[in-house]
């Protein structure tokens, strides 16, 4: 019966390492790893990997799931923080975009404001300039 277990064994340890390379050859690439997967990955029936049976595989899975649900958590995040920085930049470049329209709008206005001061300002002095009276000569 032990060389039945140790077959048994090898087994779901070459299923479960052909799992971790994603090279699985029963169960479609992709699949996640867990313990039923990885029975089925070695051809056997999910209730056939107990924790009773193969304690130090089992918990080598777990521990590995657990590790890898933590990395894909952190990338997970990681692509959220981006897509977040992703639109506040984007929502940054719209209020930018607004700023920067208003500024040109009011710098054409104050320019047009200055011509219209300094026609004003040409007109009057033409108006002074005739209404002067002309120059004494000097004795």
């Amino acid at each position: 019966m032990s060389s039945l277990n140790e077959t048994a064994e090898s087994k779901f340890r070459a299923a479960f390492n052909r799992l971790k390379e994603g090279k699985p050859q029963v169960v479609p690439n992709g699949t996640p790893i867990s313990q039923n997967n990885v029975a089925k990955e070695a051809g056997a029936d999910p209730s056939a990997l107990r924790k009773s049976r193969y304690p130090a595989l089992i918990r080598e899975i777990q521990a590995y799931v657990e590790i890898t649900n933590a990395t894909e958590l952190k990338k997970k995040e990681r692509r959220i923080r981006q897509r977040q920085a992703k639109e506040d930049t984007a929502d940054q470049i719209i209020r930018l975009t607004q700023e920067r329209d208003i500024a040109q709008s009011e710098l054409l206005s104050i320019q047009h404001r200055i011509l219209e001061v300094l026609k004003e300002n040409a007109m009057l002095r033409t108006i002074i300039d005739e209404h002067r009276p002309p120059p004494t000569p000097l004795r």
